[in-house]
């Protein structure tokens, strides 16, 4: 299993990213932010939405919760929807901070959203979430191209040579 100080850093550098991704956001009109993309999810706010509830929906799982759904927050603003998130990430990094190594291999089960059960390796679950972020981060750039926003890098180098981490 990868290092807990790895996903530690894993962590880190998918804040880093949404508050980039956030910030380009804020340019945009709330008009735009709401516009139908034809992408995974209806809109940009729709695929950001989806992401702070992906979250909490694995956070819920990790405290031995399983939600039936996603949440009902109805995030129409970018402050709204990076207000909510920040109170996920509290959550989350206070989740983190009580992580041992050994817990990564232990198995979770849970409950699905269709009823149906499943049981991984904690740390399974948990690069799961991750390559999740990741892979709806680089539609988020996308949409903001094509919102005529300017996406600002996001790539982990990028975090480095910024300073992120030091």
């Amino acid at each position: 299993m990868v290092p807990l100080s790895s996903l530690h850093e894993l962590f880190d550098y998918n804040y880093w990213a949404r508050d980039r991704q956030l910030e380009a956001c804020a340019a945009l009109a709330e008009s735009d932010f709401s516009k139908p993309t034809g992408s995974s999810f209806s809109s940009l706010r729709d695929t950001l939405e989806h992401l702070v509830a992906v979250e909490w929906v694995w956070l819920e799982r990790w405290q031995g919760r399983s939600p039936r759904g996603m949440p009902p927050w109805n995030l129409r603003t970018v402050a709204a929807l990076a207000d909510r998130w920040r109170m996920v990430e509290r959550d989350m990094r206070a989740w983190l901070a009580n992580l041992k190594q050994e817990d990564l291999d232990c198995p979770l089960t849970y409950t699905n959203m269709k009823g149906k059960q499943f049981t991984y390796p904690l740390g399974r679950t948990v690069m799961h979430l991750l390559i999740h972020q990741g892979y709806h981060r680089g539609q988020v750039t996308t949409l903001l191209r094509q919102l005529g926003a300017q996406a600002l890098p996001v790539d982990l180098l990028v975090a480095y040579d910024m300073g992120f981490r030091l």
